[in-house]
């Protein structure tokens, strides 16, 4: 009797980005969890835990630079799983130089890679190292603005979901003032709307509050936009998952992120929702102002 590979997550990204935190929430969600596995015993743990009579059927591996030779080694690894027919996801998680030099410095420890020198300097070894790595990822998860909750209720979005036939999207409401997240697949730019933040009397509201909505959708160009906008996203998400893409973080900016974008991007989740396209919702910068 055959029996289904087993899933398989490559849990990866910056030292102080929040792997282990990751790695928490996947064995919560009843992944097999392995931190810093050399690679050439990638196919081993996938038989051993994975093989027969198995009640393991998820596992993930966290790597990352601590494992010396892992990044030479790990194309044969993926090669030696590919031939078993299993067929690894990868989580890599980021976040901006200022905001890792502030995390090693509330921990008083010192970068992997650093050597002799500074924080930063094995943060631009760590970065350059991880490149290859990066641009292959499946999902890119960026951590600089996300608290432990956040970046939970993002991997529960993305690898906690039963159906794994739809498109996993995470829906980022932000503001240009403070850049456009980095981890974006797709950005939506919300400033061609009225700014409500021009109106007194919904200036200190959010696009949570139904005045401020209210006011947002009913502009002679948000719902064209929108139904545009979701035709678009449900067109792109079949080749996503065509080409074995099932993860997608969508952007929908304003200027500081407080009115149009919170309100666009909830709706914008609404409808989607109604497509099957599961999504978790976030607003970046709601309470910056």
């Amino acid at each position: 009797m055959t029996t289904d590979p087993p899933e398989l997550v490559l849990v990866s990204g910056m030292s102080g980005a929040g792997r282990s935190a990751a790695a928490h929430v996947l064995e919560d969600l009843g992944w097999f969890v392995v931190d810093n596995l050399p690679p050439e015993l990638l196919p081993t743990i996938v038989k051993l835990v994975g093989g027969g009579d198995r009640s393991v059927s998820r596992i993930a591996v966290v790597v990352d630079v601590r494992s010396g030779s892992f990044f030479a080694a790990l194309q044969g690894a993926l090669e030696a799983l590919r031939a078993r027919d299993v067929r690894p996801m990868l989580l890599f998680l980021e976040a901006g130089d200022e905001v890792l030099v502030r995390r090693y410095e509330s921990v008083r420890r010192p970068h992997p890679l650093q050597g002799d020198g500074r924080v930063l300097d094995g943060i631009a070894r760590e970065r350059e190292a991880l490149r290859e790595l990066r641009a292959d990822a499946d999902l890119v998860i960026d951590t600089s603005n996300l608290n432990v909750h956040q970046l939970a209720a993002k991997i529960v979005n993305a690898f906690g979901a039963e159906d794994d036939k739809a498109l996993q999207a995470t829906i980022v409401s932000f503001g240009y003032k403070y850049g456009i997240p980095v981890d974006a697949d797709l950005v939506v730019d919300c400033r061609f709307l009225p700014n409500p933040h021009w109106q007194p009397e919904l200036r200190p509201r959010t696009g949570l509050d139904p005045e401020v909505r209210e006011y947002v959708l009913k502009q002679e160009d948000a719902l064209p936009f929108l139904d545009q906008y979701e035709g678009l996203v449900t067109l792109l998400a079949r080749g996503y998952l065509r080409e074995g893409k099932r993860f997608a973080t969508i952007a929908v900016g304003c200027t500081g992120g407080k009115h149009r974008s919170v309100a666009m991007a909830e709706e914008l989740g609404s409808r989607l929702r109604e497509h099957g396209i599961g999504n978790l919702v976030l607003h970046r910068d709601l309470g910056r102002e």
